[in-house]
């Protein structure tokens, strides 16, 4: 059996895959990958269903460290400099390690979080159908809390299938796209107007449960108080002080402040993606308009497969230099009829 030993790794980084979807109604904390693109493209890379379980590594760097046998993985999300024994490879491609070596993780570049897929998936037992790891609720598998030095991630040995790179739409630096309520009603339009046209960033305090943005004091109509209701990604909650709170995916599944908007779908993973102390905005869509870019999403999702693409290899090819004419005009020294020219 394979192995993936971290050899090296930073805060806020562990096993995430695509959540645990339907148990919020127990109370149950969703989790999984805060970038379900970025998740689904690194699994793609090494055949794994999209949502399988992978290493969501956080801002700093990182070093993992193959034993037993080859390993094979996939890089996707935040780009950062990356090399296997010093040979460097590209972000959103496959690489394999050789037992022994050590592929090393620069800082994240333009974004917070990247993935590394394990072709065959990382072994663990599902804790309510998932491997996800919530550190406050003691859940995930097969380390129930942030990855430290020396942990071991087991796996099946490399298939030897020839690497890939995938091609993803780039990001961009559009406003976040968000759907007022469901408790706009609670703000008065000259604050619903001051949370559009603001510039806000992330505090550096935020993490998995919610992203603390720094801006303007939103303030309430009648009080920051309301009956305890659900919360979903992205959900925007306006605590006392006004300062608002995106929710994420380790949140609590209820809350008592009043939401003035959700970030949709399809923003969520690029909004996670935000450095703290990066300015950005939002922008407000329908909620037809936002069920429409979730569709979009999820046809994304979908087409990741043919995406992919194969990494040519740029490598010196003797026996192709030696059959081919790369001088435009080849000659043989032991073949005057060759070089010499006909004297008329």
């Amino acid at each position: 059996m394979s192995k993936l030993v971290v050899a090296s790794i930073g805060p806020a980084s562990s096993v995430q895959d695509g959540g645990r979807p339907g148990s919020q109604r127990y109370g149950l904390t969703p989790s999984g990958a805060m970038d379900r693109l970025a998740l689904a493209a690194a699994n793609s890379l090494v055949g794994n269903d999209l949502l399988a379980a992978a290493v969501e590594i956080g801002p700093f760097g990182a070093a993992f460290t193959a034993r037993g046998g080859a390993v094979r993985v996939g890089l996707a999300g935040a780009p950062r400099n990356a090399d296997i024994a010093g040979r460097a490879i590209d972000f959103n491609s496959s690489a394999t390690l050789a037992d022994g070596e050590t592929l090393t993780l620069g800082f994240a570049r333009g974004g917070s979080f990247s993935y590394l897929a394990i072709e065959h998936g990382i072994e663990g037992e599902p804790m309510f159908g998932s491997l996800a790891v919530n550190a406050r609720a003691g859940l995930g598998s097969p380390y129930p809390r942030p990855l430290q030095n020396g942990d071991e991630l087991k796996t099946q040995a490399a298939s030897g299938a020839a690497e890939r790179r995938i091609e993803l739409p780039a990001a961009g630096d559009a406003p976040v796209r968000i759907v007022f309520g469901p408790q706009d009603d609670e703000f008065s339009e000259e604050a619903k107007k001051l949370f559009l046209d603001s510039e806000w960033k992330i505090s550096a305090t935020s993490d998995r449960m919610g992203y603390r943005l720094e801006g303007p004091v939103i303030k309430h109509l009648d009080g920051h108080n309301i009956v305890s209701d659900g919360t979903v990604n992205g959900s925007i909650q306006v605590p006392g002080n006004g300062q608002p709170i995106v929710l994420m995916p380790d949140r609590g599944t209820s809350g008592g402040y009043p939401k003035i908007a959700t970030v949709i779908t399809a923003d969520f993973g690029r909004f996670a993606q935000i450095s703290a102390g990066r300015p950005f905005r939002f922008k407000a869509v329908t909620m037809a308009e936002a069920q429409a870019e979730a569709k979009k999403f999820q046809e994304l999702l979908r087409s990741l497969s043919d995406r992919l693409r194969g990494i040519e290899d740029f490598g010196l090819n003797i026996e192709a230099l030696r059959d081919a004419n790369v001088a435009g005009q080849a000659v043989s020294a032991i073949d005057a009829a060759t070089w010499q020219v006909a004297v008329p």
